[in-house]
């Protein structure tokens, strides 16, 4: 089954996760089919702390992707970043 989730980087105490579509055999942190955006929790005020390619996320979901819960949690989030405040 192919799954969208986050594969950690960075160095230690200072985490980046990529968010990948991988094989759920696969490592965490191992091979994956496509980078379809980031999340950098530590980011400070003025750096961008998630960004989502949001056709890649939407193809990959239309064939039966399924994404962790935690990666769910951000996708709401920078969709939420994302809406025109009116």
């Amino acid at each position: 089954m192919v799954v969208i989730r986050l594969a950690r980087g960075g160095a230690k105490a200072r985490p980046f996760f990529n968010i990948v579509v991988a094989d759920k055999r696969n490592r965490r942190d191992g091979r994956f089919i496509e980078r379809v955006g980031f999340y950098n929790p530590s980011a400070t005020a003025n750096e961008e702390s998630i960004r989502i390619v949001q056709d890649r996320l939407t193809y990959w979901r239309s064939v039966g992707a399924q994404a962790s819960p935690t990666v769910e949690r951000l996708i709401a989030q920078a969709a939420k970043a994302a809406a025109p405040t009116a």
